[in-house]
Order: C-alpha cells, then sequence, then structure tokens
C-alpha cells in the first residue's frame, strides 16, 4: 500500500470503473433508459463502487478507508441484486446477467481481502505520520 499514492493506482477503483462503464452502456443502449427510476438505481450504485474505494482512499486514515470499502462492497452487493431487476424486466440476457453478477462478486471478493490486508497490518495512513 506504501506506494500507491492515487486511488486511479489501485485495481479494485480500476475494476469498479470498468463495471460502471458496463452499467452506462446498458443504461444508454437497452429499453433501461425508459426505466428512469431502475436506470438512475443501477447507475448510482455502480457508481458509488469506485467513488466510495476513492473517497476512503483519499481521506488518508486506515479505519475510514476500511469504512468506505465496506461500503462499496455493500454497493457492489446493490448493483448485483438490482442485475437482477434489470434482467427480470427483461432489458438484459441470461448470458450478460451471469457475465456482470460474477464480475462484481469477483469484485466483491477482492475488496474483501483488501479490507483484511488493511486489518492485519500496521499501516496507519498518512493522516497519522
Amino acid at each position: 500500500m506504501a506506494t500507491i499514492k492515487k486511488f486511479e493506482e489501485l485495481e479494485i477503483w480500476q475494476q469498479g470503473r470498468i463495471l460502471s462503464q458496463q452499467i452506462i452502456l446498458i443504461s444508454k443502449e437497452t429499453e433501461l433508459k425508459s426505466d428512469f427510476r431502475l436506470r438512475d438505481q443501477i447507475k448510482a450504485s455502480s457508481g458509488s463502487v469506485m467513488d466510495n474505494i476513492a473517497e476512503g482512499f483519499e481521506r488518508n486514515g486506515k479505519l475510514e478507508f476500511r469504512q468506505f470499502l465496506s461500503i462499496a462492497k455493500g454497493s457492489a452487493g446493490e448493483t448485483r441484486s438490482q442485475l437482477y431487476r434489470v434482467f427480470d424486466n427483461y432489458y438484459i440476457n441470461q448470458e450478460k446477467l451471469d457475465f456482470l453478477v460474477l464480475e462484481y462478486e469477483k469484485l466483491s471478493g477482492k475488496i474483501q481481502n483488501f479490507i483484511t490486508y488493511l486489518n492485519n497490518n500496521d499501516y496507519k495512513g498518512t493522516k497519522f505520520k
């Protein structure tokens, strides 16, 4: 962690961004574009994953970073749930659902691994130097 200077360097943030971009494409290229409430909800939750990783990193403290990573993980779960609603409304097919659910599960696992890493080391953050 000591070598990472910007949140943009974090693999979990990069993956969150890629997945958010996929949700944005679905919201533009399918009939989800007309389902304003669901469209806005899933775009917000998918964006929340990457945004909470960034915000937690920028706070420069281990405890706050862990808290925001936990929120990001929750947002990944929320997005997964909303993907089922998108599928149930026939906006995406089974293949797209399976792919995105798997990718969000992988991302949730990586976020959890990062939380575990922070729990098991002495890094306190630059706020406390």
